[in-house]
């Protein structure tokens, strides 16, 4: 049962390359499309996407398990910069599975892992300004809205803003919820 203060488990396992083909459909789901704003790419295109990613040290790609293994989405902390102690999380619920608390559970697993192990400072997240799910998941885990990237991503022949959320070190630590390690 999923409350107000409660989220249901989940665990982070890391990308595979043979997780290409639930990530192609989940990504080319036409809901998830327009809200990430990513064109449909073909499946070869992601294979090579995840096998990069899993190449690239300032990049971390995870699937969102269920305790009984069943994937329900991805997650990602991209373009870390260690140096500054910054990175960008990247969230994506499997249509099938939305609505149900997995993309926050999944949310504060990544800032944990950011926080709690990783020596980030500051984590942001970029949805589109109409993302009202998204919007109201970052918000719940703790995000500042910092501002607007206006008509920032083409789709589908229309300019859509981008919302700059982020969440600090300090306000991380102020969150009183169990930490993902302690579920």
């Amino acid at each position: 049962m999923i409350t107000e203060n409660a989220s249901p488990a989940v665990a982070l396992a890391p990308l595979d390359v043979d997780d290409a083909e639930l990530l192609h459909t989940w990504r080319s789901e036409p809901v998830a499309a327009h809200e990430l704003g990513h064109w449909p790419r073909p499946l070869s295109a992601v294979r090579e996407q995840i096998e990069r990613d899993i190449d690239d040290a300032d990049h971390d790609g995870f699937l969102i398990l269920l305790p009984d293994g069943t994937p329900v989405g991805a997650a990602a902390l991209a373009e870390q910069n260690m140096s500054d102690g910054t990175a960008t999380v990247r969230l994506l619920v499997d249509p099938d599975h939305r609505g149900r608390g997995y993309g926050r559970a999944a949310l504060d697993a990544l800032t944990d892992l950011a926080f709690g192990e990783l020596p980030l400072h500051r984590i942001e997240a970029l949805p589109h300004t109409g993302n009202a799910s998204a919007l109201a998941v970052l918000a719940h885990a703790g995000f500042t809205h910092e501002g607007i990237r206006r008509a920032a991503c083409l789709h589908r022949g229309r300019r859509h803003d981008i919302a700059i959320l982020s969440l600090l070190r300090p306000e991380w630590e102020a969150l009183e919820r169990p930490r993902s390690w302690e579920l």
